[in-house]
């Protein structure tokens, strides 16, 4: 089911994790963010969306990470009702990344980032102040090569110094995979802010 990602203000700071990869090794926020900005991304192993764009994703790592810019990647889905996004497959996708992609194991962390769908992308400064939460292009699956041109220009106005440009696109794809009890069920209240869950 597709979904879009909900509203957060820009200048939130990004809440604080500690996640394991597949692997089991665990990353902690600080250590995995950049010294110009960080890229915190939700994905997934399984949806269509997140497939269309993986690769360009993985490029926009790979060039910005000599700028400052580094990307973790977090898989929230719930892995008991898709198989596909166990540890042990987010463990064989992370062989093909040059980022960190950690498992998102009780979700807290996509609830803290109220996080709705993969992918869904924040971008923050160099004090973890969001900059940017929005899509990585205008592309979708089947329509269009991904080049990551909405991302990228959030990128370049971070590096430049410049404010966040308004408005921002919302990002689009597969709705996370909740597990039973933990949906949230109030929608676009920002960071750590959720009401509840049904």
């Amino acid at each position: 089911m597709a979904a879009s990602s909900r509203p957060v203000a820009i200048g939130s700071a990004a809440p604080d994790f500690e996640l394991p990869d597949g692997d089991g090794w665990r990353h902690k926020l600080h250590e995995v963010a950049g010294n110009a900005g960080t890229l915190v991304a939700f994905l997934c192993n399984h949806c269509p969306y997140v497939l269309h764009m993986r690769d360009a994703l993985d490029q926009y790592a790979r060039e910005y990470e000599g700028k400052g810019i580094r990307v973790v990647g977090i898989n929230p889905n719930d892995p008991s009702a898709y198989p596909e996004e166990t540890p042990e497959r987010i463990a064989e996708v992370a062989k093909s990344l040059s980022f960190p992609y950690l498992v998102d194991v009780d979700q807290e962390v996509a609830i803290a980032y109220d996080a709705a769908c993969t992918p869904d992308l924040y971008l923050f400064d160099r004090s973890l102040r969001l900059h940017y939460h929005g899509r990585f292009d205008a592309t979708r699956p089947g329509a269009g090569v991904p080049n990551g041109a909405d991302l990228r220009a959030a990128t370049a106005r971070l590096l430049a110094g410049m404010p966040a440009d308004q408005p921002q696109h919302h990002s689009v794809g597969c709705s996370i995979k909740w597990k039973q009890g933990r949906a949230p069920h109030v929608q676009g209240a920002g960071f750590g802010k959720s009401a509840g869950f049904v």
